[in-house]
């Protein structure tokens, strides 16, 4: 079977669900990620006390990987190619 066919194969009722769930399931982590992330760049705008307690850079740097990670989730959940490797 050619990876053209595959790809034009109706799925069934279980596999639609599965896909449905892992792509709900990324955007909402990816968007957890991404609020994290932000959170930590900006972590003096909300006069919370783990400012003081952490390096900033080093912060600063963890919350920008968190956003990117969280992109990434939320660009995996759009793509919808969960099923590839079956």
């Amino acid at each position: 079977m050619a990876l053209e066919e595959f790809e034009k194969e109706q799925m069934n009722e279980r596999d639609k669900s599965f896909v449905r769930m892992r792509s709900m399931m990324d955007y909402g982590m990816g968007v957890l990620w991404v609020a994290m992330g932000i959170f930590l760049i900006f972590i003096k705008k909300f006069n919370t006390d783990l400012a003081a307690r952490f390096d900033d850079p080093m912060i600063k740097a963890f919350g920008g990987i968190c956003i990117v990670y969280g992109l990434f989730r939320v660009y995996r959940g759009y793509k919808k190619n969960y099923l590839r490797d079956r």
